[in-house]
């Protein structure tokens, strides 16, 4: 059978006016359009397109690549809104349709949401939804604490940041373990740091939780996001500059520093210290 809103290797079947017809192992076939055809298509190849359905629900494939397949969460901007709801840019012909009733919120012209693609039982379409939390599942985790796993942010809370985890779990990351710019729609690699009881997961940008991170380094990260991502103590700063700004020895900036460094968080230049990604 055909998988509507994914990729399908299908055998090129014959040739037509239109395009060419491409089946799969079931005899099913798909149109695959003129504009998409190459020179070295031929007859018995067996190719890989992504197959959705035209502006008649008529099940069609394309080489192109889309921005979001089916049952996957993306970051999409919204093209156009009607009386019916809104339509994204997801990289193909047809925009992707986004109901109201699928909405957590009116969607505008020129915005971006991150959205779930998913096809619809009722009437067979395929349809987006900025309704993140019921696509979802913690209840059979995939995952274990220590785990490198794939972030979308999707939403900013008072805790923190809600994270869609390897397209499939939601995670959370506390604000005041995050030292740098995040916002809604940033696609980033993280950590599992912890799984709670009733299977929430702790998400960590750095590997290992902040409560491992040394006390002093911690107060160095909470200053340095204060000042937007900068601090002009290096390592060879005096003594009495340091002291002034932290109330510790240079022996000890230095080795807090080097902590941050070695783990990626920060870079160390001669006018003083940057976090990774604000400079």
């Amino acid at each position: 059978m055909l998988f509507i809103g994914k990729y399908n290797n299908l055998t090129i079947e014959r040739v037509t006016s239109v395009g060419m017809f491409l089946s799969d192992v079931e005899g099913e076939e798909v149109l695959l359009p003129n504009q998409y055809l190459t020179d070295e298509m031929q007859v018995g190849d067996n190719i890989r397109v992504f197959v959705y359905l035209d502006s008649e629900d008529r099940p069609v494939a394309t080489t192109e690549t889309p921005k979001i397949v089916r049952n996957e969460f993306a970051f999409l901007e919204v093209k156009d809104v009607s009386e019916y709801g809104a339509f994204m840019d997801w990289g193909l012909i047809k925009d992707l349709f986004v109901p109201f009733r699928e909405q957590s919120k009116t969607m505008e012209i020129g915005e971006r949401y991150v959205v779930f693609l998913y096809l619809d039982q009722k009437t067979s379409r395929l349809l987006a939804s900025a309704k993140i939390d019921k696509f979802l599942e913690n209840e059979r985790l995939t995952v274990k604490e220590g785990d490198q796993v794939e972030l979308l942010v999707y939403q900013k809370t008072d805790l923190g940041f809600n994270t869609v985890v390897n397209q499939y779990h939601k995670g959370l990351i506390y604000a005041n373990e995050v030292f740098r710019d995040l916002e809604v729609g940033d696609s980033l690699t993280g950590y599992v740091k912890k799984i709670r009881e009733d299977n929430r997961l702790d998400i960590s940008l750095q590997k290992g939780s902040a409560e491992q991170i040394e006390p002093t380094s911690l107060l160095v990260l909470e200053v340095l996001k204060k000042e937007n991502g900068f601090l002009n103590l290096s390592d060879s700063s005096s003594p009495e500059d340091i002291y002034k700004k932290f109330q510790i020895s240079k022996k000890v900036y230095k080795k807090a520093i080097g902590g941050l460094y070695k783990q990626g968080l920060i870079r160390i230049a001669t006018d003083g210290i940057y976090l990774i990604g604000e400079d």
